[in-house]
């Protein structure tokens, strides 16, 4: 059973607001769609937004929060005033659905972007738009669902333009261990600090580099 971190009643709130947010970003102010949704979950305000925080959800103008957002990375950069129109844009229905989306399923933007990028979620309007939003709740689930992530270890070990069998040979990690943590079979951030760190050394670089949430480790 999905745990939603605020009540239903503030759901249409939550989703005016992303909609704006985007629409005003990558519409008006002109920022790379991919780009943003990266922003926006880099700056904490994605995280707020999953709790329900009602000084984000229902509190600020979407605008506003732009501006102060983007003003972090410009400083010096004026940003022009929204622009009203009847005709609600694809980027608009993307923060809409996104929201629905992200309140049903109980998932981080975070995560949502990492599978799916906001450009994709746009382009899915065409389709999706005058739909039943389960349709588009299901069809997102679907996609994320078959999206492997490629893990650090293996972008890392391919930069390096080393194969698996070689590592196993630097490293003295058995293959099948290699194998495992680069298909996500065996999650690398509860491996040995022994395991991971004859692979860093291998690899040359620093143990936190081969973990996928430094954070959570112990």
């Amino acid at each position: 059973m999905t745990i939603r971190a605020y009540n239903e009643l503030y759901l249409s709130d939550a989703k005016k607001f992303l909609a704006e947010m985007f629409d005003y970003a990558i519409n008006i102010c002109r920022q790379d769609a991919d780009w943003f949704a990266k922003l926006f979950v880099s700056s904490g305000l994605a995280e707020q937004f999953e709790i329900g925080n009602p000084s984000v959800i229902s509190g600020k103008a979407a605008e506003d929060t732009v501006r102060e957002m983007l003003g972090r990375v410009y400083p010096n950069e004026k940003f022009p005033e929204n622009i009203f129109a009847e005709e609600r844009s694809p980027e608009y229905w993307a923060g809409w659905a996104l929201a629905e989306y992200q309140w049903t399923t109980a998932k981080r933007f975070k995560d949502i972007f990492n599978r799916i990028p906001l450009s994709k979620v746009i382009s899915m309007y065409k389709i999706y738009h005058e739909m039943d939003i389960s349709r588009f709740i299901e069809s997102m689930d679907k996609i994320y669902d078959e999206t492997v992530l490629e893990t650090k270890l293996r972008r890392i070990r391919e930069s390096r333009q080393v194969s698996q069998s070689e590592l196993s040979k630097m490293s003295g990690v058995p293959l099948r261990s290699i194998q495992l943590y680069e298909q996500r079979v065996n999650n690398i951030d509860r491996a040995q600090a022994q395991t991971v760190y004859k692979l860093a050394r291998a690899l040359g670089c620093n143990t936190e580099d081969l973990l996928e949430e430094p954070e959570i480790i112990d």
